[in-house]
């Protein structure tokens, strides 16, 4: 075999290595952008309730926000589950996993809430914005291995 042909044989490996990892950031992307997607509208559900129950008095920001995770989370679920990971787990197996992870992004959520609103004063809206970018960032990663054990398939 010449030179010439080893190296077009494993240039063409190399480009075919290339491609498929390509292909996989693409596959990642798109199903980061389907988990936004979803969690927009449990994101709303919890926004929905932050202003309510603190427009109302019935409870405070940090309050108001974790109960709004919990009601959004069961929103999450549901479509992460059918829409963005597609998974075929049993819902005995995937949902508990989902909701220790939900579980952990309330207690973060809290904690963000509580610093920036209670101990920096920072307005509650502007507070639950960040809280909701730290949380959506980990929760897709914990989520994609983890609950529902993500094959990365698009």
């Amino acid at each position: 075999m010449s030179t010439q042909d080893k190296t077009v044989r494993d240039g063409s490996a190399r480009q075919s290595i290339d491609d498929r990892g390509k292909s996989r950031f693409k596959a990642r992307a798109l199903r980061f952008a389907r988990y936004t997607l979803m969690g927009l509208m449990g994101t709303t559900v919890q926004y929905a309730l932050l202003v309510a129950l603190t427009a109302t008095h019935a409870a405070s920001a940090v309050i108001a926000s974790t109960v709004g995770a919990a009601a959004g989370a069961v929103v999450n679920y549901v479509l992460n589950y059918r829409i963005t990971f597609r998974s075929n787990a049993k819902h005995t197996h995937a949902a508990p996993r989902f909701f220790v992870v939900a579980a952990a992004g309330m207690a973060v959520n809290a904690w963000v809430m509580h610093a920036l609103v209670e101990r920096l004063h920072v307005y509650y809206l502007l507070a639950q914005c960040v809280a909701t970018g730290v949380v959506l960032l980990s929760g897709f990663v914990v989520n994609s291995v983890w609950s529902f054990r993500a094959r990365y398939s698009g």
